[in-house]
């Protein structure tokens, strides 16, 4: 498995693509924004994607997406069917912070918990983790953990947003600290980590005096 990830826009989202090696298939992890460098990144890697996956729809996440899909038409974009609402409310959010926004198209395919994609030989399982999001989910397979806004280095995902929920919250990060340790998280912010380093040192996965509106 080939990571590749590009920090965009001014929330400074992490894109990334996902490469299975051996075929040089390809998937975009929340193409966020600056889609022109999201084009850049795949061509230079010399791979092509053949889907897009959405940790969840919040307006950081979704904004490339117009751009890839002007340079891949056929590239289906996958989101769970819970975060539709937000997807469809990007101008808005957008709006909200005075900031530019080409709306995407409609997307392809609703993913759930238990769904297995792959991307070549690789397999994922979605877990859905709500809490940041309604239908905000992660992607786990071969030790790897695309986690979008749930789990960071040293913090978790807000839950003062609009459709978040803190005790949803509460629930998904306990799921999410039973992964293997070893688990490499790549988060929709920040720099990586290990689902063994945040149990050590994260203070929000220490006992049950949890605040999760960081």
């Amino acid at each position: 498995m080939i990571v590749t990830s590009v920090t965009v826009g001014p929330f400074e989202e992490n894109c990334y693509l996902v490469a299975d090696e051996a075929s040089r298939e390809a998937v975009l992890v929340d193409p966020g924004d600056e889609g022109e460098r999201i084009v850049r990144l795949a061509g230079d890697a010399g791979v092509r994607p053949r889907a897009i996956w959405l940790t969840h729809a919040h307006l950081d996440h979704i904004g490339g997406i117009a751009a890839v899909r002007r340079e891949w038409s056929e590239v289906p974009i996958l989101l769970h069917p819970l975060d539709e609402p937000l997807y469809a409310a990007g101008a808005r959010q957008a709006a909200h912070y005075g900031l530019p926004f080409e709306e995407p198209p409609p997307t392809d395919a609703r993913l759930a918990e238990g769904d297995v994609l792959k991307v070549g030989s690789l397999q994922f399982a979605v877990l859905h983790v709500p809490g940041h999001a309604p239908g905000h989910v992660a992607f786990f397979g071969h030790g790897a953990l695309f986690g979008g806004d749930c789990l960071f280095a040293g913090s978790v995902g807000r839950t003062d947003l609009p459709l978040s929920d803190a005790t949803a919250m509460e629930r998904s990060l306990e799921r999410l600290s039973a992964l293997p340790s070893a688990t490499r998280v790549y988060p929709g912010h920040g720099r990586a980590t290990t689902v063994g380093t945040e149990l050590e040192s994260n203070p929000f996965l220490a006992g049950f005096g949890r605040a999760y509106t960081r």
